[in-house]
């Protein structure tokens, strides 16, 4: 019997979370349709292993992860240099020498420069994270549709179909909107008739336990322990409605289509927000930047109150083809609040 010919494979380094897989989607499905004939490796955390193969853009997981979202190392890789390693990771030296150590074929990164481009990608802080790696990718004649977004629908049954899906949970403070403001917006949400569920992370049993104490939550009602990204994608594939910050549950809203309310505060949602839509609302008061990864509550996200995410809700949550905030167009996609 004669051997299955070698297949060259790709890799793909972007080893952050779960909204920064969700967001490169687009760009790794451009990567996945100009090179049908490679194996695409993507290089993230291991725990995300399971919703990168669910995009259908990659074939094989890496795993790789450092503290702080710094780069990690790829030392582990294993068999022939990559045919071809591009950095969706970030735009310094230290993600394009993470590839260039395992002697590439062919690298593709902002801090690299490629003599075959006349015009190399530039780095734009005003830039939407999904364009950016679109961008990106067009300069070196890779086709990528930054609306390309939405995940197949879960096989496995939701823990709650048909629920208001509340999170308070994020990566860091500065994007943690206060636990007694979620648990009165879920008390209300409840004094009018909708079932409400309150989520976390693998960590984030204290702050779940607390909102659910708070808004006076039976048991069934608390999502604990962070769930299996399946039956968490089920979750929210299947949901009503889903309010969050910012942070990964938002993005897989909008990979399921799922009406969203998301509170933003030290980034705003014209560089990591929902897409146009009249299903999505992204509540953000106007200001200076702040730090996404800081260790106090944001000043500008603290300055959502709990009138102005309930009604926000309440307006998605409304039955029939009107249901959506109003606006121009396909509907306000950000409400400057």
């Amino acid at each position: 019997m004669t051997a299955a010919p070698h297949r060259p494979r790709l890799l793909v380094l972007r080893a952050l979370g779960l909204g920064d897989l969700l967001t490169g989607v687009p760009a790794l499905r451009g990567i996945r349709r100009a090179f049908p004939g490679r194996r695409l490796v993507l290089a993230l955390p291991a725990t995300l292993g399971e919703a990168a193969l669910a995009t259908a853009a990659v074939d094989e997981i890496l795993p790789a992860e450092a503290p702080n979202r710094g780069v990690p190392s790829l030392d582990h890789w294993r068999g022939p240099p990559p045919d071809l390693a591009i950095d969706l990771h970030g735009n310094g030296p230290e993600s394009r020498d993470a590839l260039a150590a395992l002697s590439p074929a062919r690298l593709l990164a902002y801090a690299h420069a490629d003599p075959a481009v006349a015009r190399p990608p530039v780095w734009r802080k005003d830039e939407h994270e999904r364009e950016r790696w679109c961008g990106f990718l067009a300069a070196y004649g890779i086709t990528a549709d930054p609306s390309d977004l939405r995940l197949p629908p879960p096989e496995v049954p939701s823990p709650a179909p048909g629920a208001v899906v509340v999170h308070p949970g994020a990566e860091s403070v500065s994007r943690r909107w206060p636990a007694e403001r979620f648990a009165a917006l879920v008390r209300r949400l409840r004094a009018v008739g909708h079932r409400v569920v309150v989520s976390g992370g693998p960590r984030e049993d204290a702050l779940v336990l607390a909102v659910a104490a708070r808004a006076g939550l039976p048991p069934r009602e608390v999502l604990r322990g962070g769930l299996p990204f399946a039956e968490l994608s089920a979750l929210v594939a299947r949901a009503a409605l889903v309010v969050s910050g910012d942070t990964g549950l938002a993005h897989l809203s909008v990979a399921h289509a799922t009406p969203s309310v998301t509170l933003f505060g030290p980034v705003s949602p014209l560089l990591w927000g929902p897409p146009r839509s009249r299903h999505h609302i992204a509540l953000w008061k106007p200001g200076p930047p702040g730090d996404p990864h800081g260790d106090m509550p944001d000043p500008q996200l603290l300055r959502i109150d709990v009138d102005e995410v309930t009604a926000a809700a309440l307006v998605l949550l409304r039955p029939g083809p009107s249901s959506g905030p109003p606006g121009k167009g396909d509907g306000a996609r950000v409400r400057s609040v």
